[in-house]
């Protein structure tokens, strides 16, 4: 390119690209990794002054500074050893075997990752529970039916290392953190529909989760489109594996159509024909369309969706498997229903990523949970102490909830936690009359879980019993209600409103679909935690908002309304974050779920790469809608 006249772009094989005048400046003294992803380059360009301006170009550009006269050449650097018999083409290199069992050995020493010089100690996985009666005292000769009980779950802090200085790019994320190792299954749309920038910015997404992932965790990636292939087997993400996986991810062209069912059944048989096992497994599944190999040729569309997931992968399978499919539905064209779906049978979020640039921030929110478990395999048990009281109702979202025939006893299966997820239930006891005694035994909490770090199983040492004062009378301090309570049916009954809604909006009565949010918001408005300020019912109210404004006309629903109720209830269900339009933005108040280690992965997702900010649609708590929606409904 001539100087002045423009500038020439270097593409790297990591998929980031740059001017040549500015990347030859930052490599000029030899680096050889990616600035923006860390990945270590075999060919980058490099400064050369030997080259001769012609005369008349010379005096024409007499002005031209120095770093425009600079040319650049591709310097090959010398390839990294790899494994025996492997070849030098990706498509030879790793054959689609018949059984998924040439997954990489895991160094068993290394199943935790652990920071170099953090002590084992430091490693922290317990748990934390607390329990909220709705008010402290029943008069003895009074009644109360569905007297509510809270039960509050926060997971401890993992034994991570936090940066606080800077990038964290500048270090592997396997000397930041400790965590569980996790073997992990990308599952990505390569559809026609996914060319340009889609295609080009799943690649800098996933480059970013393979930078993140440390020399423990494994990773394979499926690519589907009219079918589905293994393009990287599970392998160990160490400098080897990272380099090979980038690779892998960069020879990806999209062409062809959409067959989801495919790419899953793929997904999932990497995890039951693996040999070995890391203590947590996940699939993240990625689409832009709609599946027309598996679902839009048959009628009975619900019950699709069911044979679309795996059986070995459903929630609480008889096989033992817990593999959650955490879906991301890509622009408006995606079956955000068929997505949203996939992601409850399994145990999973679901996530609308409504803007281009957002999809590395939602990847990053993901992983940096995924990253982080603490605590597995959580049970909880409840039994009613006094005699005359059964269980009215346990409230517990998408979680398996078992109840015994006299409604004495209960169990809730809530699975995984990530480090500092919080988990709240709501149960209901109907209070009798009884004059025997000052006090009242309620309930007695338990729970169980297993270490993810010691693999052992672990039973919280004290019982959490549940005590009511039983006076003559009740003074007025002890008649106020609980906020911990309040706040969450304030959240159920907001979770209720957005299903009853979507049902009305998906009967094109989108009147009744607005008239019931408005009526959930007015609702909340005059409740104690809502007069209290309560940041939940403040996030609650701005949420049923925006789902009003995106009820506008059927045609803003099927584009954007859809997806986003459906995101929100599938965060709602699992008291679990997810993306919706720019809602990983640490700012924004939708994000009552996520979790620091959630927030330190977007950070850093936001800081590795270049974003226009007038380009970020964000959401301003004092209006009703993102800014700027009215310009962007067309292009959603």
């Amino acid at each position: 390119m001539k100087p002045r006249k423009g500038y020439a772009i270097f593409v790297a094989e990591c998929s980031h690209s740059f001017h040549f005048h500015c990347i030859t400046s930052n490599l000029k003294h030899g680096n050889q990794n990616c600035p923006v992803c860390r990945a270590k380059w075999k060919e980058a360009p490099s400064h050369s002054q030997a080259f001769n301006v012609p005369h008349d170009m010379a005096q024409t550009n007499s002005l031209t500074s120095r770093e425009d006269d600079w040319t650049t050449r591709l310097r090959r650097f010398p390839s990294q050893r790899t494994d025996a018999g492997w070849q030098s083409s990706l498509h030879n290199q790793f054959p689609e075997p018949v059984t998924f069992d040439d997954d990489e050995a895991l160094d068993r020493q290394n199943s935790i990752t652990h920071d170099k010089n953090e002590n084992d100690h430091n490693i922290v996985s317990t748990l934390e529970m607390k329990t909220y009666p709705e008010v402290l005292a029943v008069p003895k000769l009074a009644s109360r039916d569905n007297f509510g009980v809270l039960i509050h779950l926060k997971a401890s802090p993992s034994g991570r290392k936090q940066n606080k200085g800077g990038n964290n790019a500048e270090q592997p994320p396997s000397d930041q953190n400790s965590h569980a190792a996790i073997d992990l299954v990308t599952v990505l749309d390569v559809s026609g529909s996914m060319s340009g920038t889609k295609l080009a910015l799943l690649k800098r997404a996933m480059s970013f989760v393979i930078q993140n992932l440390g020399p423990s965790d494994r990773l394979s990636v499926i690519a589907f489109s009219s079918t589905a292939h293994r393009i990287f087997p599970l392998r160990l993400m160490t400098d080897t594996g990272r380099q090979q996986a980038l690779q892998a991810v960069n020879s990806l062209v999209a062409s062809g159509g959409t067959n989801i069912a495919e790419g899953l059944k793929k997904g999932t048989k990497v995890f039951v024909d693996r040999r070995w096992k890391n203590p947590v497994s996940s699939i993240i599944l990625l689409s832009d369309g709609k599946d027309a190999h598996s679902v839009s040729s048959r009628s009975n569309v619900e019950t699709n969706y069911q044979v679309l997931v795996p059986n070995s992968i459903h929630r609480n399978n008889s096989t033992g498997l817990q593999i959650p499919v955490h879906a991301f539905g890509f622009g408006s064209d995606h079956d955000a229903t068929l997505m949203h779906s996939i992601s409850e049978i399994s145990g999973g979020t679901f996530s609308f990523i409504e803007d281009e640039d957002v999809i590395q921030d939602a990847f990053a929110q993901c992983i940096g949970g995924l990253l982080s478990v603490v605590v597995q395999e959580l049970h909880v048990k409840v039994e009613c102490v006094h005699p005359s009281l059964q269980l009215s109702s346990v409230n517990a979202g998408s979680y398996q909830t078992s109840l015994t025939e006299n409604a004495r006893m209960a169990s809730i299966n809530v699975g995984d936690l990530y480090a500092e997820e919080e988990r709240d239930f709501l149960v209901t006891v109907d209070v009798p009359v009884d004059g025997s005694s000052s006090e009242m035994s309620l309930l007695i909490v338990r729970a169980l879980y297993r270490d993810p770090v010691t693999k052992e199983m672990v039973d919280l040492e004290e019982n959490n019993e549940v005590k009511i004062q039983r006076p003559d009378n009740v003074g007025r301090a002890e008649l106020v209600v609980s906020i911990e309570v309040d706040r969450q049916r304030n959240r159920l009954l907001a979770a209720e409103a957005m299903a009853k809604a979507r049902v009305a909006a998906e009967r094109h009565d989108l009147s009744a679909a607005v008239s019931i949010l408005e009526n959930c918001h007015k609702a909340l408005s005059e409740t104690v935690s809502a007069r209290a300020g309560d940041r939940l019912c403040v996030a609650l109210s701005v949420e049923l908002k925006e789902m009003q404004v995106r009820m506008a006309s059927q045609r803003v629903y099927e584009q954007t309304g859809r997806a986003y109720v459906l995101s929100g209830l599938s965060s709602h269900s699992s008291q679990r974050a997810t993306a919706r339009g720019d809602s990983t933005d640490r700012t924004s108040l939708l994000q009552s779920y996520q979790t620091p280690s959630m927030v330190d992965m977007v950070t850093r997702s936001q800081t590795t790469i270049l974003k226009t900010p007038q380009n970020r649609r964000t959401l301003d708590p004092s209006k009703s809608s993102p800014e700027g929606a009215d310009d962007n409904n067309n292009n959603n």
